[in-house]
Order: C-alpha cells, then sequence, then structure tokens
C-alpha cells in the first residue's frame, strides 16, 4: 500500500513545500523542535520500560521473601 511512497523526488517536493510555507529562518527551528521532541520520547519510552523492570524485580523479590521460612512465621516454632 505505501510502497514506494517516500521516494527522494516525493522528500524534495515535501521539503519546498515546507520551505515556502515557513521560510527558510523558521524550518531550522522547527527542525530542532522536531528532534527535541524525539528525543524526549525516547527518553520517556527508556524510563518507562526501566521503570516496568524494576517493579517487575521487585515484585519478584517480595514473592520470594513471602515464601521463605523465618523463625518468625514458622508455625512450627510457635508449639
Amino acid at each position: 500500500m505505501f510502497e514506494g511512497l517516500f521516494q527522494p523526488m516525493h522528500l524534495l517536493v515535501i521539503l519546498v513545500i515546507a520551505l515556502i510555507i515557513f521560510g527558510p529562518r523558521r524550518l531550522p527551528e522547527l527542525g530542532k523542535g522536531l528532534g527535541d521532541g524525539i528525543r524526549a520520547l525516547k527518553e520517556g519510552m527508556k524510563d518507562h520500560s526501566n521503570d516496568a523492570k524494576v517493579e517487575a524485580k521487585s515484585e519478584s523479590r517480595s514473592d520470594v521473601k513471602a515464601d521463605v521460612k523465618t523463625p518468625e512465621n514458622n508455625p512450627e516454632n510457635k508449639a
């Protein structure tokens, strides 16, 4: 469906239209803003992924602690 959509001639036409609409002074600012936005999105996704991994590790550790018999919660020592 989108085969050959972004050929060099298509990208050149898009660049010319953007240059006409925004002008030569605003185009670098728009590119920088777009790059910063993409970078922030990637960092946010990476942070979210790291938070999920830390949370999964803490949940697995709490499960292990609940299964371990300690003298306080061992029913054999209470008798």
